[in-house]
Order: C-alpha cells, then structure tokens, then sequence
C-alpha cells in the first residue's frame, strides 16, 4: 500500500522536499541537483525509477552549452553591470529630477521613467532597486515625500526590470517556454512544429510592460492631487538653472541610454540580429557609454567581468540544478501527474492558468525567478500549451505574475532589496505600506492581460508576421 502510494505521488513529494531544502537556506543548484539524486537512488532502491532518465543528463548538458539562445544572459549581465558602474542611473535621476521636480510629485514620476529605462538598460531587478534606493531615496525623504510613497515608488519602478525587455528573465522564459512549446505540440501530434523565439517575448512585452509605467504614473498624479503634502514639488527658487538649460540637460543624460535601448530592442524588431547578437551589441554600447562618461579603467572593467561571472555562473548552476531536478521529475511520472491534475481542475482552460499563476506567485516568496522559470515552468507549461494558450501571452502573464510576486509583503525580494539599503528612519511597515497600492496596479494589469491577451500578442504579428 506504501509502496503505491509513493509510486504514484513520489514526483509530489520530491517537489515539497526540494522546497523544504531550500527554506532552509542551501545553495539553490545544489539542492536541486541533492534533492533530485536522493529521491533517485530511493526511487531506485525500491524499484519504481528506472535509472535511464539519468543517462540522459550529458545529452542536456551538453545541449545546454550549445544553446547559442543562452549566450544572451552574461552579455546582458555585463550591459547592466557596466551601467551601473557608469553612472548612468545618477545622471538620469538628476536631469530628471530637475525636469519634473517643479510639479507635485515630479521626483517620484521621475523615479519611474528612470526606473523604466533602468529596467530596459539592464534587466535586474536587484540591481535596479539598490540602485534607485541608494540614488533617489534620500533625496525624496529630504524633500518632504512620504516614506510609505517613497519606497513603494521605488520598489515598483525597480521591478520593472522582470517586464521591459531586455530582461534577463524574458531570456530564460523564452527558452524554457521554446522547449516547452515544441514539447506541447508533439503531443497533439503536430509534427511541424511552430516555434516562440525569445524576440517574440521581447516584442510582446513592450506594451504590457509601457501600460504598467503607464498605469504608476498615472496613480502618482493622482496621488498628488489627493495627498499634495505627502509629494511636494521642488520650489522654483532652488532651481539654479532657466529651464532651456534644464531640458538641454535632461535630454542629454536620456539620450545615450535611449539610443542604446532602441539599438538592442530595434536591432530584434526590425530581423536584422538575433537577441543574442543584440545583447553583445548591447554589451559594446554599455562600454562605450561608460567610457564616454569617464568611468571605464581596468580596476572597473576587472570589477564588471568578475560580477558578470558570478552572476552567469550562478544562473547555469540552478540551470543544471534544474536539469538533474526535471529528469528525476518525469521519471517519477510527474508531468503526468501534473497533467491529470490540471486537466480535472474545475473551470477547464481558465481553472489550470488561474492555479498554475497563484501556485507561481506563492512559490515567488521563497524561490527566484530562475528557479521557478527552470524547474516550474518546463513541468506546467507544456500542459498549459497543449490546451490551446498563446506562448507569448503565457510567457508576459508568468512574467507579470512574478514581478507582482516579488512586490508583495512579507516575502517580496524587491522588499528586502530595498530594505538593505532604506536608512533607520524608514521603517519595514513604511515599505509595506508603500507597495500596496503597486501591488494593485498589477493585479490590475493582470487582469486586463487576462482579459484581452491581444495585449502581449499584437505586437509581435504585426511585426513578424505583417
């Protein structure tokens, strides 16, 4: 009876294990990779895995140091990395600043649209909102800004870096989701498979990632206008410059990133490079930038690589972590497992998403969007697929869905992140408090790409397809 028992819910018990682990705070790869072989050698032991998913391992391996798709995250590393050494950011802020800062609530508008070009400039979350949090937060809370507004601001803007393209994320779910959509195809016995490329993640996040910038803007207009004295503007007379100065200056600091972003993203739209020959032409610009700004010597170069390197190191470890993680998983029969579930599900089509998101977003309390895209993503997603879903739309929802993930008290990431570097005076309820009107605000734009998927799936029939 046991022994039925653990044959059929064996792929469950792993999964809750490996969760279990990592709570406990080991390194992610490695507790994949541990989880997976003890539950093997168990399941082998009592005769109910069959040891030939593993020998399939060096084939994975080596396909994924094939994947040429994959070369597009250290290049990327390194663009946002030699960004943030450039100080891109601090300029932009303070142009910015000064540009919006005479109207109510213009040093947070200006938090978001730098936090917009931020998050298109380098796709990391982290990064983006210790940045913004280092930059912008003592200037807010000098100039009178509510702390909860302050860091909610900022929190959310830092955020964006999981929706605008280039991120780092979008790369990684278009590759997983790639497989998975192949995989889903096959099954319906579709023998010429379509394909999803990570350009058409990039493309089709434009609008839902403009439409979130959108919709924060728009809700600090609205605040300044019912809670003036919780964002005042930056009295005209501390302004030491006419404003022909001050636009000059603005649009001197926003055009170099501009022309960088419309290099990588254009370079994807208009066919002429693929996102990973866009991401070293990305990595070239990020370099010329920073020498053109005065920050680019040896000292900071060695510093870039060797970030660079620990960040791609990381990200291929829980990637081989995860491979180890999934082969285990189907040999336990767990996609079938999930498949069964999910299909019982009351609510068909709709009942599987609305689980599998709310599964995804409590999942992204403890684990990181790497984790949850390579060992979550390849088990539902060729389930999700093979009902009939856009991959595209189901990429930007699971994107969208992570972010707001990550936004949401008491476990959110950007939380922490930000808390690290909030002085004393802010306390963690200011934060919390901040961020709930975010949380909202995606909710929001979740439910309107829910609604109307043609929000994600527009733009890139228009452009590969017209």
């Amino acid at each position: 009876m046991l022994l039925e028992f653990l044959e059929d819910y064996m792929s469950l018990i792993m999964f809750a294990s490996v969760c279990l682990v990592l709570l406990a705070g080991y390194p992610v790869a490695f507790s994949l990779a541990g989880t997976a072989l003890g539950f093997a050698g168990l399941g082998y032991y009592l005769d109910i895995f069959d040891e030939a998913f593993l020998h399939a391992l060096p084939n994975r391996l080596f396909g994924v140091m094939g994947n040429e798709t994959l070369l597009a995250v250290p290049l990327f590393v390194f663009m946002g990395v030699m960004l943030e050494r450039s100080r891109i950011a601090e300029n932009l802020l303070d142009s910015m600043a000064a540009l919006f800062g005479p109207m109510r609530g213009g040093l947070g508008i200006s938090v978001v649209l730098v936090g917009m070009m931020l998050a298109a400039s380098t796709g990391i979350v982290g990064a983006t909102v210790v940045t913004m949090g280092l930059l912008s937060l003592p200037t807010m809370l000098r100039r009178g800004y509510d702390p909860g507004v302050a860091t909610g601001t900022i929190c959310a803007s830092g955020t964006l870096g999981q929706i605008i393209p280039p991120s780092i994320i979008l790369v990684l779910l278009g590759d997983v989701l790639s497989s998975a959509y192949q995989q889903a195809q096959l099954e319906m016995g579709i023998f010429s498979p379509d394909t999803v490329s990570v350009g058409d993640l990039f493309v089709g996040a434009l609008i839902p990632g403009l439409l979130l910038v959108g919709l924060y803007v728009a809700y600090l207009l609205l605040m300044a206008l019912l809670r003036p004295a919780a964002m005042p503007a930056i009295p005209l007379r501390e302004r030491e410059e006419d404003v022909g100065v001050i636009v000059r200056r603005a649009l001197k600091g926003m055009l170099p990133p501009l022309l960088l972003i419309v290099a990588v993203l254009g370079s994807i739209m208009a066919g002429v490079a693929t996102p990973t020959e866009a991401a070293s032409v990305g990595a070239m610009g990020a370099m010329l930038l920073a020498l053109r700004a005065g920050q680019l010597n040896g000292a900071v170069f060695t510093e870039v690589v060797r970030q660079t390197t620990l960040v791609t190191s990381m990200v291929f470890m829980i990637l081989i972590g995860a491979s180890v993680f999934s082969l285990v998983f189907r040999g336990f029969g767990g996609d079938e497992l999930v498949q069964e579930l999910l299909s019982d599900l009351p609510g068909g089509v709709f009942g599987a998403v609305l689980v599998v998101m709310l599964v995804m977003f409590l999942l992204g309390f403890v684990l990181d969007f790497i984790e949850i895209t390579f060992v979550v993503v390849p088990i539902v997603g060729p389930v999700l697929l093979a009902m009939g879903l856009d991959p595209v739309w189901l990429g930007i929802m699971i994107a969208i869905n992570l972010q707001t993930s990550f936004l949401t008290p008491p476990f959110g990431f950007a939380l922490f992140y930000l808390r690290g570097v909030a002085p004393p005076q802010v306390s963690t309820l200011d934060i919390y408090r901040g961020v709930m009107p975010f949380i909202v605000i995606q909710l929001i734009a979740l439910a309107a790409l829910a609604y109307w998927p043609e929000l994600a799936t527009w733009l890139p029939q228009q452009v590969y397809d017209g």
